[in-house]
């Protein structure tokens, strides 16, 4: 399961598109109850211009999930000498989420055209749909929920009810406890290693700050997640992954 955010870049084109959107707002007469509900028309130029740059970064981590998937590739074919192709090591799906996607929706009886924008949610479109590849027709969308290092992670599917009641929408994970300052602050490097060590399983990071940043302490219980959206019928349980090895970046 690989997971690469842009990071830095989407926080750029967040920082840079707040900025021109609350001169849009203020110009076009949008009011919002919170700053971090900014928006502007889609049409407009500050509209247009979020969309680009989105779309610029939804890129970016795509390839760069690219890359790791490649490279995950070539270290396994070293390891077992062999091909890839003969270990199955094929992508069984792809997604981006946090981000905003033209579809179309049924709102007050009437099907309409709509930009969706997910922020801490994924697509989860129902067995049938016209944008779910046909492997998936019967079943329903992927979705990849990852969990933390420590626990584990869930792939679900999605539901017509997810579609009728949240736009197609559900988690796409279990969402922070606590901040990254407040986890390097608060929590043990060694002792985030032990408890992974004790459950077996391994761990390589480029920084040791990633491991305090990214520790399961420092996250929602992803099961608790993903049972409720899966108890209110938004999306449905699959598989539920274990964590044997760790990567961080």
């Amino acid at each position: 399961l690989t997971h690469t955010p842009d990071r830095g870049l989407g926080h750029q084109v967040a920082t840079d598109s707040l900025v021109e959107m609350e001169r849009a707002m203020a110009r076009d007469g949008i009011v919002v109850n919170d700053r971090q509900l900014a928006c502007a028309k889609i049409h407009s130029t500050e509209g247009q211009n979020y969309l680009s740059a989105m779309s610029a970064a939804a890129n970016f981590a795509w390839v760069n999930r690219s890359a790791m998937t490649f490279l995950a590739r070539q270290t396994f074919a070293k390891m077992f000498n062999a091909q890839p192709d003969d270990l199955d090591m094929h992508v069984v799906y792809d997604v981006s989420h946090n981000i905003a996607k033209v579809e179309q929706h049924v709102v007050d009886d009437q099907l309409r055209t709509l930009l969706v924008h997910r922020k801490g949610a994924t697509r989860a479109f129902p067995p049938g749909h016209p944008l779910i590849p046909v492997d998936y027709q019967l079943t329903g969308q992927p979705v990849l929920i990852g969990g933390t290092m420590g626990t584990c992670s869930y792939v679900l599917s999605g539901t017509q009810k997810g579609m009728d009641e949240t736009f197609g929408s559900t988690c796409h994970g279990a969402g922070r406890a606590q901040s990254r300052a407040k986890s390097r602050r608060q929590l043990s490097y060694t002792d985030v290693l032990e408890n992974l060590d004790r459950k077996g399983i391994s761990i390589r990071v480029a920084s040791p700050k990633l491991v305090m940043e990214e520790a399961p302490e420092s996250y929602k219980d992803v099961t608790e997640v993903v049972n409720t959206c899966h108890d209110a019928g938004i999306s449905k349980k699959v598989v539920k992954l274990r964590p044997i090895a760790v990567v961080k970046g």
